[in-house]
Protein backbone atom coordinates (compact mmCIF):
# COMPACT_ATOMS: atom_id res chain seq x y z
CA UNK A 1 0.00 0.00 0.00
CA UNK A 2 0.98 3.58 -0.58
CA UNK A 3 -0.88 5.59 2.32
CA UNK A 4 -0.57 9.21 2.11
CA UNK A 5 -1.20 11.47 5.49
CA UNK A 6 -2.36 14.85 5.11
CA UNK A 7 -2.05 17.17 8.38
CA UNK A 8 -3.30 20.44 7.77
CA UNK A 9 -4.15 23.44 10.96
CA UNK A 10 -0.81 21.90 12.51
CA UNK A 11 0.71 24.49 15.41
CA UNK A 12 1.94 24.88 18.96
CA UNK A 13 -1.11 23.21 19.81
CA UNK A 14 -1.60 20.27 18.12
CA UNK A 15 1.41 18.12 19.39
CA UNK A 16 -0.76 15.31 20.05
CA UNK A 17 -1.86 14.96 16.70
CA UNK A 18 1.96 15.34 15.75
CA UNK A 19 2.81 12.36 18.22
CA UNK A 20 -0.23 10.11 16.12
CA UNK A 21 0.86 10.93 13.00
CA UNK A 22 4.27 10.61 13.43
CA UNK A 23 3.96 6.75 15.05
CA UNK A 24 1.48 6.10 12.56
CA UNK A 25 3.90 6.81 10.20
CA UNK A 26 6.59 5.06 11.28
CA UNK A 27 4.58 1.97 11.80
CA UNK A 28 3.01 2.31 8.42
CA UNK A 29 6.53 1.87 7.16
CA UNK A 30 7.73 -0.75 9.22
CA UNK A 31 4.76 -2.77 7.90
CA UNK A 32 6.35 -2.66 4.38
CA UNK A 33 4.12 0.43 3.08
CA UNK A 34 5.05 3.24 1.51
CA UNK A 35 4.21 6.81 3.42
CA UNK A 36 4.08 10.69 2.08
CA UNK A 37 3.71 12.95 4.68
CA UNK A 38 1.90 16.29 3.55
CA UNK A 39 1.96 19.20 5.96
CA UNK A 40 1.46 23.36 6.20
CA UNK A 41 4.89 25.31 6.64
CA UNK A 42 6.64 28.61 5.92
CA UNK A 43 7.77 27.60 2.61
CA UNK A 44 7.64 24.89 0.02
CA UNK A 45 10.17 21.52 0.75
CA UNK A 46 10.16 18.27 0.48
CA UNK A 47 12.69 15.94 2.75
CA UNK A 48 13.35 12.36 2.74
CA UNK A 49 13.01 10.36 6.18
CA UNK A 50 13.23 7.16 7.41
CA UNK A 51 9.54 7.11 7.82
CA UNK A 52 8.61 8.05 4.08
CA UNK A 53 9.09 11.68 2.31
CA UNK A 54 8.09 14.66 3.70
CA UNK A 55 6.12 17.43 1.89
CA UNK A 56 5.90 21.00 3.09
CA UNK A 57 3.48 23.00 1.48
CA UNK A 58 3.61 26.57 1.95
CA UNK A 59 0.52 28.35 4.22
CA UNK A 60 -0.44 31.49 5.88
CA UNK A 61 -0.55 31.41 9.64
CA UNK A 62 -4.14 32.04 10.68
CA UNK A 63 -3.89 32.53 14.47
CA UNK A 64 -1.83 31.09 17.67
CA UNK A 65 1.08 29.85 15.40
CA UNK A 66 -1.25 27.83 13.62
CA UNK A 67 -0.99 27.13 9.93
CA UNK A 68 -3.35 26.35 7.59
CA UNK A 69 -3.32 24.80 4.05
CA UNK A 70 -5.79 27.29 2.03
CA UNK A 71 -5.14 26.02 -1.92
CA UNK A 72 -6.08 22.47 -1.66
CA UNK A 73 -5.46 21.86 -5.20
CA UNK A 74 -1.66 22.12 -4.44
CA UNK A 75 -2.19 19.01 -2.50
CA UNK A 76 -4.10 17.30 -5.49
CA UNK A 77 -0.89 17.83 -7.39
CA UNK A 78 1.05 16.21 -5.01
CA UNK A 79 -1.42 13.24 -4.60
CA UNK A 80 -1.47 12.88 -8.40
CA UNK A 81 2.02 12.90 -8.59
CA UNK A 82 2.79 10.29 -6.29
CA UNK A 83 -0.46 8.32 -6.90
CA UNK A 84 -1.21 6.73 -3.40
CA UNK A 85 -3.36 4.22 -3.04
CA UNK A 86 -5.25 5.16 0.18
CA UNK A 87 -4.98 9.06 1.68
CA UNK A 88 -5.60 9.32 5.44
CA UNK A 89 -6.79 13.09 6.63
CA UNK A 90 -6.94 14.75 10.02
CA UNK A 91 -8.77 18.01 8.77
CA UNK A 92 -12.21 18.50 8.64
CA UNK A 93 -12.78 21.46 6.57
CA UNK A 94 -10.14 23.05 3.69
CA UNK A 95 -9.09 19.59 2.55
CA UNK A 96 -12.25 17.87 1.99
CA UNK A 97 -11.72 18.98 -2.23
CA UNK A 98 -8.95 16.47 -1.79
CA UNK A 99 -11.24 13.56 -0.37
CA UNK A 100 -13.42 14.27 -3.72
CA UNK A 101 -9.82 13.79 -5.67
CA UNK A 102 -9.62 10.57 -4.04
CA UNK A 103 -12.90 9.73 -4.84
CA UNK A 104 -12.75 10.49 -8.81
CA UNK A 105 -9.36 9.08 -8.76
CA UNK A 106 -10.23 5.77 -7.11
CA UNK A 107 -8.44 6.08 -4.38
CA UNK A 108 -9.44 4.97 -0.80
CA UNK A 109 -10.02 8.21 1.79
CA UNK A 110 -9.80 8.13 5.70
CA UNK A 111 -11.20 10.61 7.79
CA UNK A 112 -9.15 10.77 11.13
CA UNK A 113 -11.44 12.45 13.29
CA UNK A 114 -9.12 13.14 15.75
CA UNK A 115 -11.68 16.04 18.09
CA UNK A 116 -15.36 16.67 18.09
CA UNK A 117 -16.61 20.40 15.92
CA UNK A 118 -18.89 21.17 18.60
CA UNK A 119 -16.15 21.22 21.47
CA UNK A 120 -13.16 22.85 19.43
CA UNK A 121 -15.64 25.79 18.48
CA UNK A 122 -16.90 26.25 21.71
CA UNK A 123 -13.24 25.74 23.59
CA UNK A 124 -11.70 28.00 21.44
CA UNK A 125 -14.17 30.74 21.55
CA UNK A 126 -15.05 30.84 24.86
CA UNK A 127 -18.62 30.13 24.09
CA UNK A 128 -21.30 27.61 25.56
CA UNK A 129 -22.63 27.22 22.66
CA UNK A 130 -22.15 27.20 18.55
CA UNK A 131 -24.47 26.65 16.26
CA UNK A 132 -25.53 22.90 16.16
CA UNK A 133 -27.17 23.05 12.79
CA UNK A 134 -24.35 24.45 10.88
CA UNK A 135 -21.94 21.35 12.81
CA UNK A 136 -24.83 18.73 12.02
CA UNK A 137 -24.80 20.17 8.10
CA UNK A 138 -20.54 19.93 8.15
CA UNK A 139 -20.69 16.12 9.20
CA UNK A 140 -23.45 15.47 7.06
CA UNK A 141 -20.87 16.67 4.06
CA UNK A 142 -18.13 14.75 5.74
CA UNK A 143 -19.34 11.50 5.62
CA UNK A 144 -20.46 11.55 2.19
CA UNK A 145 -17.10 12.47 0.75
CA UNK A 146 -15.21 9.67 2.77
CA UNK A 147 -14.64 6.15 2.87
CA UNK A 148 -14.70 5.38 6.65
CA UNK A 149 -14.33 7.92 9.47
CA UNK A 150 -12.01 6.64 12.10
CA UNK A 151 -12.73 7.98 15.80
CA UNK A 152 -10.47 7.58 18.72
CA UNK A 153 -13.57 7.07 21.25
CA UNK A 154 -17.22 6.23 22.29
CA UNK A 155 -17.35 10.18 23.15
CA UNK A 156 -15.79 11.49 19.35
CA UNK A 157 -17.81 8.72 17.66
CA UNK A 158 -21.21 10.12 19.24
CA UNK A 159 -20.76 13.41 16.85
CA UNK A 160 -20.90 11.20 13.92
CA UNK A 161 -23.39 8.54 14.54
CA UNK A 162 -26.20 9.65 13.05
CA UNK A 163 -24.81 11.44 9.88
CA UNK A 164 -23.10 8.27 9.45
CA UNK A 165 -25.89 6.03 9.37
CA UNK A 166 -27.97 8.14 7.13
CA UNK A 167 -24.75 7.96 4.64
CA UNK A 168 -24.16 4.17 5.40
CA UNK A 169 -20.66 5.57 5.98
CA UNK A 170 -18.82 2.94 7.66
CA UNK A 171 -17.27 4.21 10.99
CA UNK A 172 -14.25 2.33 13.47
CA UNK A 173 -13.28 3.31 16.55
CA UNK A 174 -9.40 2.58 16.88
CA UNK A 175 -8.07 3.92 20.26
CA UNK A 176 -4.60 6.19 19.83
CA UNK A 177 -1.07 4.22 21.77
CA UNK A 178 1.55 5.18 23.91
CA UNK A 179 5.45 5.04 23.74
CA UNK A 180 5.97 2.57 26.44
CA UNK A 181 9.90 2.63 25.96
CA UNK A 182 9.88 6.70 26.08
CA UNK A 183 7.47 6.58 29.25
CA UNK A 184 8.19 4.47 32.28
CA UNK A 185 7.66 4.11 35.84
CA UNK A 186 10.44 5.54 38.27
CA UNK A 187 12.67 3.32 39.46
CA UNK A 188 11.61 3.61 42.89
CA UNK A 189 8.64 5.54 42.57
CA UNK A 190 8.04 5.43 46.91
CA UNK A 191 8.76 8.29 48.55
CA UNK A 192 8.86 9.71 51.76
CA UNK A 193 6.38 11.88 53.28
CA UNK A 194 5.54 15.15 52.11
CA UNK A 195 3.02 16.88 50.47
CA UNK A 196 0.78 15.69 47.50
CA UNK A 197 2.87 16.39 44.46
CA UNK A 198 0.08 16.84 41.53
CA UNK A 199 1.27 17.65 37.97
CA UNK A 200 -0.36 19.27 34.78
CA UNK A 201 1.53 18.70 31.59
CA UNK A 202 -0.17 19.99 28.05
CA UNK A 203 -0.87 23.28 26.09
CA UNK A 204 -1.80 26.19 28.08
CA UNK A 205 -4.79 27.41 25.52
CA UNK A 206 -8.57 27.39 26.14
CA UNK A 207 -9.44 24.32 24.63
CA UNK A 208 -6.83 22.18 26.92
CA UNK A 209 -8.81 23.57 29.84
CA UNK A 210 -5.81 23.95 32.18
CA UNK A 211 -7.54 26.67 34.13
CA UNK A 212 -10.01 23.71 35.84
CA UNK A 213 -6.64 21.84 36.64
CA UNK A 214 -5.34 24.67 38.69
CA UNK A 215 -8.68 25.57 40.40
CA UNK A 216 -8.39 21.87 41.71
CA UNK A 217 -5.22 22.30 43.23
CA UNK A 218 -6.47 26.18 44.51
CA UNK A 219 -9.40 24.00 45.69
CA UNK A 220 -7.64 21.78 47.79
CA UNK A 221 -4.82 25.06 49.22
CA UNK A 222 -8.29 26.21 50.23
CA UNK A 223 -9.47 23.38 52.26
CA UNK A 224 -5.78 23.40 53.67
CA UNK A 225 -4.28 20.08 51.91
CA UNK A 226 -0.50 19.90 51.91
CA UNK A 227 0.16 19.69 47.97
CA UNK A 228 2.19 20.92 45.26
CA UNK A 229 0.96 21.35 41.32
CA UNK A 230 3.69 21.14 38.75
CA UNK A 231 2.23 22.45 35.17
CA UNK A 232 4.54 21.56 32.40
CA UNK A 233 3.53 23.21 29.09
CA UNK A 234 3.12 27.09 27.94
CA UNK A 235 0.39 29.05 25.49
CA UNK A 236 -1.88 31.89 25.55
CA UNK A 237 -3.30 31.81 28.79
CA UNK A 238 -0.06 31.65 30.92
CA UNK A 239 -0.76 35.22 32.36
CA UNK A 240 -4.39 34.15 33.35
CA UNK A 241 -3.56 30.80 34.85
CA UNK A 242 -0.67 32.34 37.24
CA UNK A 243 -3.26 35.08 38.23
CA UNK A 244 -5.62 32.23 39.17
CA UNK A 245 -3.28 30.37 40.80
CA UNK A 246 -1.73 33.33 42.71
CA UNK A 247 -1.45 32.19 46.75
CA UNK A 248 -1.64 28.59 46.31
CA UNK A 249 1.83 26.66 45.84
CA UNK A 250 1.83 26.19 42.18
CA UNK A 251 4.96 26.11 39.84
CA UNK A 252 4.83 27.28 36.09
CA UNK A 253 7.78 25.18 34.52
CA UNK A 254 7.28 25.94 30.89
CA UNK A 255 7.68 23.66 28.17
CA UNK A 256 9.88 20.69 28.40
CA UNK A 257 11.91 19.94 25.37
CA UNK A 258 12.66 16.19 25.94
CA UNK A 259 10.60 13.59 25.96
CA UNK A 260 12.45 11.39 28.67
CA UNK A 261 12.93 14.29 30.66
CA UNK A 262 8.84 14.70 30.85
CA UNK A 263 8.59 11.19 31.78
CA UNK A 264 10.68 12.04 34.32
CA UNK A 265 8.95 14.79 35.93
CA UNK A 266 5.88 12.70 35.46
CA UNK A 267 7.11 9.51 36.76
CA UNK A 268 8.07 11.75 40.08
CA UNK A 269 4.42 13.02 40.76
CA UNK A 270 1.52 11.42 42.99
CA UNK A 271 -1.10 12.13 40.83
CA UNK A 272 -1.42 13.47 37.03
CA UNK A 273 -4.45 16.48 36.48
CA UNK A 274 -5.81 15.81 32.87
CA UNK A 275 -9.65 16.85 33.74
CA UNK A 276 -10.44 18.83 29.96
CA UNK A 277 -14.04 17.23 29.14
CA UNK A 278 -13.87 17.70 25.79
CA UNK A 279 -11.06 15.69 25.08
CA UNK A 280 -11.72 13.05 22.03
CA UNK A 281 -8.87 10.57 23.36
CA UNK A 282 -6.26 11.91 25.69
CA UNK A 283 -2.68 11.08 25.23
CA UNK A 284 -1.52 13.20 27.92
CA UNK A 285 -3.61 10.65 30.31
CA UNK A 286 -1.71 7.20 28.74
CA UNK A 287 1.67 9.11 28.71
CA UNK A 288 1.44 9.75 32.96
CA UNK A 289 -0.48 5.96 32.75
CA UNK A 290 2.59 4.46 31.36
CA UNK A 291 4.80 6.44 33.44
CA UNK A 292 3.30 4.58 36.78
CA UNK A 293 1.60 8.10 37.58
CA UNK A 294 -2.64 7.47 38.28
CA UNK A 295 -4.75 9.94 36.72
CA UNK A 296 -7.92 12.36 38.10
CA UNK A 297 -9.83 12.96 34.92
CA UNK A 298 -13.48 14.74 34.05
CA UNK A 299 -16.58 12.20 34.01
CA UNK A 300 -17.02 13.06 30.71
CA UNK A 301 -15.23 12.55 26.98
CA UNK A 302 -12.56 10.25 25.76
CA UNK A 303 -9.89 10.64 28.71
CA UNK A 304 -12.44 9.34 30.95
CA UNK A 305 -13.15 6.25 28.54
CA UNK A 306 -8.94 5.53 29.36
CA UNK A 307 -9.00 5.89 32.89
CA UNK A 308 -10.51 2.86 35.32
CA UNK A 309 -11.37 1.71 39.07
CA UNK A 310 -7.55 0.83 39.06
CA UNK A 311 -5.62 3.70 37.39
CA UNK A 312 -7.32 6.62 38.82
CA UNK A 313 -10.36 8.80 39.50
CA UNK A 314 -12.95 11.19 37.80
CA UNK A 315 -15.75 13.44 38.77
CA UNK A 316 -17.61 16.42 37.29
CA UNK A 317 -15.83 19.19 35.96
CA UNK A 318 -15.99 21.21 38.29
CA UNK A 319 -13.04 22.16 41.23
CA UNK A 320 -14.79 21.19 44.26
CA UNK A 321 -15.36 17.52 42.66
CA UNK A 322 -12.12 16.96 41.33
CA UNK A 323 -10.57 17.68 44.05
CA UNK A 324 -12.42 15.16 45.90
CA UNK A 325 -11.47 12.70 43.46
CA UNK A 326 -7.98 13.80 43.96
CA UNK A 327 -8.09 13.17 47.66
CA UNK A 328 -9.81 9.75 47.04
CA UNK A 329 -7.16 8.54 44.78
CA UNK A 330 -4.61 9.49 47.21
CA UNK A 331 -5.64 7.36 49.84
CA UNK A 332 -5.35 4.52 47.86
CA UNK A 333 -2.46 2.58 48.67
CA UNK A 334 0.57 3.99 46.76
CA UNK A 335 2.13 0.76 45.15
CA UNK A 336 -1.18 -0.39 43.92
CA UNK A 337 -2.10 2.95 42.17
CA UNK A 338 1.19 3.00 40.38
CA UNK A 339 0.90 -0.79 39.10
CA UNK A 340 -2.63 -0.12 37.76
CA UNK A 341 -1.39 2.94 36.17
CA UNK A 342 1.17 1.09 34.14
CA UNK A 343 -0.76 -2.03 33.74
CA UNK A 344 -3.78 0.26 32.03
CA UNK A 345 -1.60 2.00 29.67
CA UNK A 346 -0.11 -1.38 28.37
CA UNK A 347 -3.48 -1.95 27.20
CA UNK A 348 -2.51 0.95 24.44
CA UNK A 349 0.45 0.15 22.54
CA UNK A 350 0.96 1.95 19.14
CA UNK A 351 1.20 -1.48 17.67
CA UNK A 352 -2.00 -2.16 18.06
CA UNK A 353 -3.33 1.29 16.68
CA UNK A 354 -1.12 0.71 13.49
CA UNK A 355 -2.73 -2.76 12.63
CA UNK A 356 -6.21 -1.18 12.99
CA UNK A 357 -5.16 1.63 10.99
CA UNK A 358 -3.75 -0.84 8.12
CA UNK A 359 -6.78 -3.09 8.37
CA UNK A 360 -8.95 0.11 7.46
CA UNK A 361 -6.46 1.14 4.70
CA UNK A 362 -6.69 -2.11 3.18
CA UNK A 363 -10.40 -2.17 3.34
CA UNK A 364 -10.99 1.47 1.60
CA UNK A 365 -7.98 0.62 -1.12
CA UNK A 366 -10.15 -2.44 -2.01
CA UNK A 367 -13.84 -0.52 -1.76
CA UNK A 368 -12.51 2.38 -4.04
CA UNK A 369 -10.67 -0.02 -6.58
CA UNK A 370 -14.31 -1.93 -7.18
CA UNK A 371 -16.14 0.89 -7.26
CA UNK A 372 -13.97 2.36 -10.25
CA UNK A 373 -14.28 -1.22 -11.57
CA UNK A 374 -10.16 -1.42 -11.14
Amino acid sequence: MRIAQLANFIGPASGGMKTAIHALGEGYVDAGCERLLVIPGPTDSRVSTHAGDVVQLRAPKVGGGYRLIVEPWRVTEVLESWRPTSVELSDKLTLLPVARWARRSGVGSVLFSHERLSDMFAMRTGLDTTSKVSIALLNRILVRSFDTIVVTSRYAEDEFTNAAAGADCPMVRVPLGVDLDTFRPALDPQRAEGPLRLTYFGRLSREKNPHLAVATAVELHRRGISMTLDVYGDGPHLSELVELAAGAPVTFHGFVEGRADLNARIAAADISLSVCPSETFGLAVLEALASGTPVVTADRGGARELVDEGSGAWAAPRASALADAVLDLAARPEAERRRAARARAEQFPWSATVDSMLDVHAEVTRSARVAVGA
